[in-house]
């Protein structure tokens, strides 16, 4: 067993990743850890050493069937394994198997956050000369809110991730789908049955993919006594130490009550009437710098279509009180069945970023609930969600048409 000393920005999954373990090992061999909303810098935990995979090898087996087996390459198969690629695959015979390859930037190493999404931007915009990044402004903690521009298109198309706290996988869901598009761009292939050359040349895509990073900090870290809102967010949370239920921003307002659409009446019916983990729509719309953000931009780059990403349900909203134009529904269809999805529409709700968008631009928007189960999905769910992602996106750039 190795002694670890915990850092700021460090959870059981972060640190069971990074050390080519699961939770569970981080768990058994500290059992307190389960007991304890979060980690807190200083403290000592103990992780056992990460096991190898190994492999027997079965008749008919050759180096090549391994190495595409488990994605590795022969020269990795070789290093472990010294003379395996020259000698004869004797059934039985025990390979020590190396960790998998992959030219991916976005995976997770554990939750998701701000610094990730940092980091990934970075990484893709030097791998991908054609992504252009910039920032629409801060959170109220002064963390950058990321915007990633792809595509040459004069139709655009503005997307949203982690508006809500504890749906932050929604975040590397948009990212891993922005890189696979940029990938397929690069190498001039289709993805998924879509040309992603039309996408570029036809649409210019928005995103910011992690718009309330305070909150979602606040989900996977916690807030110790040194935190800047540490005693408001106490008495807001009524005394929990843990957030994991928490959606709304770093003051208390959800982002998803926010929008100028309604706004009076969303507030009378939700009854919140101060700072909440959620549903607490503000003192008024867009009094939040991260809704403000996201709105001006919109203002600034109008555009022919939006999407915001939320969990969880399996389901895609796609009206809004008869404002929607009228391609809307059979749109939405198409985004339901490319990924499996339910197209809801939808009643007794206001404020919303599409909501918002299409009172105020009568043009197609879409709240996408990805997955099924209580937030925080697990992180389990990652490539699938990922991959419902990019076919819903895919779906609205292959099929939406100017008006």
């Amino acid at each position: 067993m190795q002694q670890y000393i915990t850092r700021r920005g460090d959870t059981v999954s972060r640190i069971a990743a990074a050390h080519g373990l699961t939770p569970e090992h981080v768990v058994h061999g500290n059992p307190w850890v389960a007991k304890q909303a979060y980690l807190y810098p200083g403290q000592i935990i103990f992780l056992p050493s990460a096991p190898r995979r190994r492999y027997a090898l079965q008749e008919g087996d050759t180096v090549e069937k391994v190495s595409a087996l488990f994605n590795i390459s022969l020269d990795e198969l070789e290093r472990l394994n010294p003379g395996v690629a020259s000698g004869r695959c004797i059934p039985g015979k025990v390979l020590v198997i190396p960790p998998p390859e992959t030219d991916r930037v976005v995976a997770l190493r554990g939750e998701y956050g701000p610094s990730d999404v940092e980091k990934d931007i970075g990484a893709l915009i030097n791998k991908y000369s054609f992504i252009e990044k910039d920032t629409i402004g801060s959170s109220v903690l002064g963390k950058p809110l990321h915007l990633l521009k792809l595509g040459k298109g004069s139709r655009h198309l503005h997307i949203n991730a982690a508006l809500h706290a504890n749906e932050w996988l929604t975040s590397p869901c948009l990212m891993s789908f922005l890189e696979e598009y940029a990938a397929a761009y690069a190498e001039g292939r289709t993805w998924n049955g879509h040309c992603p050359q039309d996408w570029f040349n036809n649409w210019t895509v928005w995103a910011v993919p992690m718009a309330n990073p305070d909150g979602v900090e606040l989900v996977q870290e916690g807030a110790g006594p040194g935190h800047p809102y540490y005693d408001d967010l106490m008495k807001w949370n009524a005394g929990r130490r843990g957030f994991r239920h928490w959606k709304a921003n770093i003051r208390g307002v959800d982002l998803g009550d926010q929008f100028p659409a309604h706004w009076e009446e969303e507030a009378a019916r939700r009854g919140v009437k101060g700072p909440a983990p959620r549903d607490y729509g503000g003192s008024a719309p867009l009094s939040e710098p991260e809704s403000a953000a996201l709105a001006a931009l919109a203002e600034e780059i109008p555009g022919h279509a939006a999407v915001s990403l939320h969990s969880q349900g399996g389901e895609i909203y796609w009206n809004y009180r008869g404002y929607e134009p009228l391609e809307s529904a059979a749109l939405a269809e198409r985004l339901a069945s490319a990924s499996g999805y339910r197209a809801v529409k939808l009643t007794g709700s206001d404020a919303g970023f599409k909501d918002w968008f299409i009172m105020n631009f009568r043009k197609p928007a879409f709240t996408v609930e990805l997955g099924i189960g209580k937030n925080p999905l697990p992180l389990g769910d990652f490539e699938d969600l990922a991959l419902e992602t990019g076919l819903i996106i895919g779906a609205i750039l292959s099929d939406v048409k100017e008006k």
